[in-house]
């Protein structure tokens, strides 16, 4: 059985309350799990499924009727997960990566739906579960210390950190308030130099000049702003290249290839 997850709003910067439980923001990819007539089934944010991908979940042991929400990752040096190999395990049957489903939400028992019920008592309800499984990490997460938690992921490299309302139920297929996604973003100074014609996807290098990826982002008013400025030296059937224009952008980690992950513009240099 599918349920849609609840989504996550973005926050700029954690703040401390005891009205929030601080998770780790695990870099994977969300996965719904579900068991009925003795077999478990695995399901994407956007209900695909995938259960014979990760076969090592199948024996979970958990009651009939029952359905998790969490996060599939391959640990990594950090143990929060490294996206490159979780989508390495994902698109490709060769790939042998370990695997580990953070399950941080439960959404059904027994076949009775909890997703009204506050969500300390739905960690209560996880925890009752006593999941016994070598690729499960039960996330149970803190009250409150969202900014000390914060540092401490930025220190260590890690994606983020999640704050949920403690007595908040369970919004399916909803982006709320009651849960926010603050991002430990780093920051790099990069040259625009052309852009993608299919798209207006922006072309980027570092400032050496070598290549540094792709930004699909950009405010429309900074857009504006650049194509006013822009002066086109060559074009070909799919990009246009431009005399470079400075700018900062803010990203997630880069990739093993040196490239930056999920650009998006910050301001002008």
């Amino acid at each position: 059985m599918f349920i849609s997850p609840m989504l996550l709003e973005s926050a700029k910067k954690p703040f401390n309350s005891d009205d929030y439980i601080t998770e780790t923001k695990f870099d994977g990819i969300r996965l719904i799990a579900s068991k009925n007539n003795g077999l478990i089934r695995l399901y994407t944010r956007h209900n695909n499924e995938v259960t014979t991908k990760f076969p090592e979940l199948l024996t979970i042991e958990i009651p009939d009727g029952t359905v998790l929400d969490g996060e599939l990752i391959v640990p990594g040096s950090t143990g929060a997960g490294d996206f490159e190999a979780v989508m390495e395990r994902f698109q490709s049957r060769k790939s042998f990566h370990p695997i580990a489903f953070c399950v941080f939400d439960v959404l059904r028992i027994d076949g009775v739906t909890v997703t009204s019920r506050p969500l300390h008592e739905r960690k209560e309800l996880l925890a009752d579960l006593k999941i016994d499984h070598p690729n499960i990490k039960v996330v149970e997460g803190v009250r409150g210390h969202a900014a000390d938690y914060f540092e401490l992921v930025c220190k260590n490299k890690i994606e983020g950190i999640v704050m949920k309302r403690a007595d908040a139920p369970y919004a399916e297929n909803k982006r709320s308030g009651r849960w926010l996604k603050i991002v430990n973003y780093e920051y790099t100074d990069v040259l625009i130099t052309g852009l993608r014609k299919e798209d207006n996807a922006l072309l980027l290098s570092y400032m050496d000049g070598q290549y540094a990826g792709v930004m699909e982002f950009m405010p429309h008013g900074e857009r504006r702003k650049l194509h006013a400025d822009r002066v086109i030296v060559e074009e070909t059937e799919k990009y246009a290249y431009i005399e470079p224009i400075g700018c900062r952008v803010k990203h997630r980690f880069k990739t093993k290839n040196g490239l930056l992950r999920i650009p998006s513009f910050h301001e002008w240099r």
